[in-house]
């Protein structure tokens, strides 16, 4: 596995893209609580940012003064493949993905080293699958997207939901996510870039199923569910189709404690019935304009990557899941809840994610796997520990 060579790299985790918007916000958090014995350096292409960086963080603690920082481009495969080579573990905020992430995907399978990001796109981790799945698994390397809100309260929050319910009996979950919270322009440019990419998210799905191994003896679905008022919530449902529940399946799929049928479903949560119509016809809207690229370079010109909510408006937000789960006669509702779920919550994803993977005892695990899979309990109880909200609601 790839830590048997781990006293021969100078880093537990790298950082890549520290000076974006979500990459300073996960550095502060390491910075006030990465343990003293972690030895993390922060990556990317501007040399006089990163230095601006650091300075900010030996604000949060003096020991930062010597942080390492390492010059690497997202284009440069030579330095990407350094990059990978000096680290158990390198964390990627760097997007949109489809753009700038495979080079770094591929340097850490060839080296063997765990990687986690914070893509929402379906088409990134469907490609990632096909060209370096197999590599990451010779090597070792654990190649774990989608380790912000994007999809770690939605994977955990089912895993968690599981282990409340009877096993080796068909098992159905619905989550219903609401928030109060606003993107940054970085968020806002990666779902465009994936609202527009339609034919090429659809192409690679459909390779990924021929190429996936079929489950024998088990199954495990994610279903697009239809628009409903939800007695469980006292809220509309309508379903979202992001890589949430296509995480929550392959979680389902690996693991055989999600039972020998499960089937997932997953929904946004609106009170108002208005509301609930005027968002899906924005969406809509913005779904149509995504397609043409002049409507959808301006509609990115309107938030500057980089940019983001401040301070205040982080405090303010909060995000809420809850879970209705139900097998072998057990009805339970489970939460999974904390405060800005695009940023702060993120950011602690994130750097939670890479510490679990760089210092944690773990399951067995590579190539490509969700964090169910490669952390489960482990970063189940350290995202508890950090003040995110895992309960049991109610049981019947």
């Amino acid at each position: 596995m790839n830590r048997q060579n781990g006293a021969q790299r100078p880093y537990d985790i790298v950082l890549f893209g520290a000076t974006g918007f979500v990459g300073a916000l996960t550095a502060e958090y390491l910075a006030a609580h990465a343990p003293d014995s972690c030895r993390w350096a922060l990556a990317g292409r501007s040399p006089a940012k990163l230095a601006e960086l650091r300075d900010r963080l030996t604000a949060i603690d003096p020991r930062c003064a010597d942080l390492p920082l390492l010059h690497a481009d997202a284009d440069d495969p030579d330095a990407l493949r350094e990059l990978a080579e000096s680290a158990h573990v390198v964390a990627s905020t760097v997007g949109p993905y489809v753009w700038y992430g495979e080079k770094l995907v591929a340097a850490c399978a060839e080296a063997g080293t765990d990687y986690t990001d914070l893509t929402g796109e379906a088409e990134f981790v469907d490609r990632m699958y096909l060209e370096h799945d197999a590599r990451a698994r010779e090597t070792g390397a654990r190649l774990v997207h989608a380790c912000g809100f994007d999809s770690v309260p939605h994977d955990l929050g089912v895993y968690f939901t599981v282990q409340q319910l009877p096993q080796d009996v068909p098992l159905t979950i619905d989550g219903f996510v609401r928030s109060n919270a606003v993107f940054s322009g970085g968020t806002f440019a990666s779902a465009l870039t994936a609202m527009g990419r339609g034919p090429q998210m659809l192409r690679a799905a459909q390779e990924r199923r021929l190429h996936e191994p079929r489950l024998v003896g088990r199954r495990a679905r994610a279903s697009l569910g239809t628009p409903h008022f939800s007695a469980e919530t006292g809220t509309w449902a309508l379903p979202l189709p992001t890589l949430d529940p296509q995480v929550v399946e392959r979680s389902a799929r690996r693991l055989a404690r999600y039972g020998p049928d499960f089937r997932y479903r997953h929904f946004a949560s609106v009170k108002r019935l208005p509301v609930a119509l005027g968002g899906t016809a924005a969406i809509g809207a913005l779904l149509g304009m995504a397609q043409l690229p002049a409507a959808r370079n301006w509609l990115m010109g309107r938030y500057e990557p980089g940019a983001g909510p401040d301070a205040e408006r982080r405090r303010r937000s909060w995000f809420t899941v809850r879970f209705v789960g139900e097998g072998g006669g057990r009805r339970v509702f489970t939460e999974v809840s904390g405060g800005d779920p695009g940023y702060g919550e993120t950011a602690k994803m994130l750097a939670e994610s890479a510490l679990c993977l760089a210092l944690d005892e773990l399951p067995p695990a590579s190539g490509q796997v969700t964090t169910a899979v490669a952390m489960g309990d482990a970063l189940l109880e350290r995202l508890r520990g950090a003040g995110l909200r895992f309960r049991v609601a109610a049981v019947r």
